[in-house]
């Protein structure tokens, strides 16, 4: 898919002094300036740039704009928050994780689950790697992410990896969390985590 982005690019037009051949006449330094003062003038013109990008790019880009919207009063409300729990057929209060990850995917026109229930977003066909398992392949930029919390028995928080990277951690984009990176958080948060306390991650975004 395309996007078009509007450019605002500046020709800045300078004038210089110069000797006038004919006549052997010099141009005097009064009539110089009003030469500059006449002539030098910043055009602006509005052109219109198509970018490509690919549909992890625009998730990505997507995602990242959230960063930083938080919870009205902190009990799962607010204009934004609200939206992305309509997205998933949620209402207002409800834990919306979920539903920060429907919205992001149903803005970036991919189809994919729409669901505010955690496990739904880990159908067999769609899951790239358990912890712990052989077969998995390495999670992208986009993908689901799940951490699974033993007191509920099932994955109970999801969000996107941005960056999974070498070493111990990943970078991770996630709504309903907040500084400490618990499930019931109060906004939508860039986190660094260890890669062991992701779960699952499933993959909607090609």
């Amino acid at each position: 898919m395309s996007k078009s982005y509007y450019i605002i690019i500046s020709f800045l037009f300078f004038s210089s002094c110069i000797h006038v051949a004919d006549n052997s006449t010099e141009v005097t330094e009064k009539e110089c300036n009003d030469i500059i003062f006449e002539t030098d003038s910043v055009i602006e013109e509005i052109i219109p740039v198509t970018i490509e990008l690919s549909s992890i790019e625009r998730v990505a880009l997507i995602y990242t704009a959230e960063i930083g919207v938080k919870e009205l009063t902190g009990k799962n409300d607010g204009v934004r928050v609200e939206e992305y729990l309509a997205a998933a057929n949620r209402k207002k209060g409800d834990a919306w994780c979920a539903a920060f990850v429907t919205w992001v995917l149903k803005e970036a026109g991919i189809v994919a689950v729409i669901s505010g229930w955690s496990p739904d977003w880990f159908p067999v066909k769609n899951t790239i790697y358990t912890r712990g398992a052989k077969t998995n392949q390495t999670p992208n930029k986009a993908d689901v992410l799940g951490i699974y919390y033993s007191e509920f028995k099932r994955i109970a928080h999801v969000g996107f990896i941005d960056e999974w990277g070498i070493g111990n951690f990943c970078m991770t984009v996630e709504g309903n969390t907040n500084d400490t990176g618990d499930r019931e958080g109060h906004g939508v948060y860039k986190k660094r985590r260890l890669k062991s306390q992701i779960y699952k991650v499933s993959r909607w975004v090609i």
